[in-house]
């Protein structure tokens, strides 16, 4: 791909990336990349897709998705997450999820820790995903924002073996020790 550096990519550059070992994301059109997740990251984003799927998908309110899929929010902006939830199957196309989910999270590695709490959330926020949960395997903890006014506004914090409720999303139960390894 041959652009000059100072102009941004689109989702037309996105897509003529690599397909290699690592996740590529465009935010503003810049390109982040950071390498495949450990085990430890994979089993706790399994563990808890597993409980999404069990509110969201057995009720028939969503589809959890879990990553690599490509959500694309603009033609400059396109995202990884772990793990995403989708109440409108019309936002579900043939190539990604298209527009702004109800739900992101991320789980935190050593190579994301940083980016995904700055330049990442600062972004989704900015493009009007409703819900950004960070969960943080070497904590034990998970962290539900919600956007309010343009900002996520933390919502729910707890950690270790707690079992929580949250306040979006009635009769969410997440037992958090059953997450971690």
């Amino acid at each position: 791909m041959s652009r000059r550096i100072n102009q941004p990519l689109t989702y037309e550059d996105y897509a003529r990336l690599p397909s290699d070992r690592n996740r590529y994301e465009l935010l503003a059109g810049v390109l982040h990349v950071t390498p495949a997740p450990s085990p430890l990251h994979q089993r706790v984003s399994k563990r808890l897709q597993r409980r999404l799927e069990a509110h969201f998908e057995a009720r028939g309110l969503g589809e959890v998705f879990n990553a690599p899929i490509d959500v694309i929010l603009t033609r400059q902006d396109v995202v990884q997450p772990d793990l995403v939830v989708v109440t409108d199957p019309a936002q579900v196309s043939a190539r990604a999820i298209e527009g702004a989910p109800p739900l992101v999270v991320e789980v935190l590695s050593p190579a994301t820790r940083r980016y995904d709490r700055t330049t990442k959330m600062t972004r989704l926020a900015e493009l009007g995903v409703a819900h950004f949960w960070i969960v943080d395997p070497e904590d034990r903890r998970l962290e539900c924002y919600r956007l309010e006014s343009g900002r996520y506004r933390l919502v729910l914090r707890a950690g270790g073996d707690e079992v929580v409720e949250h306040p979006d999303f009635p009769g969410l139960l997440l037992t958090l020790g059953a997450i971690w390894p």
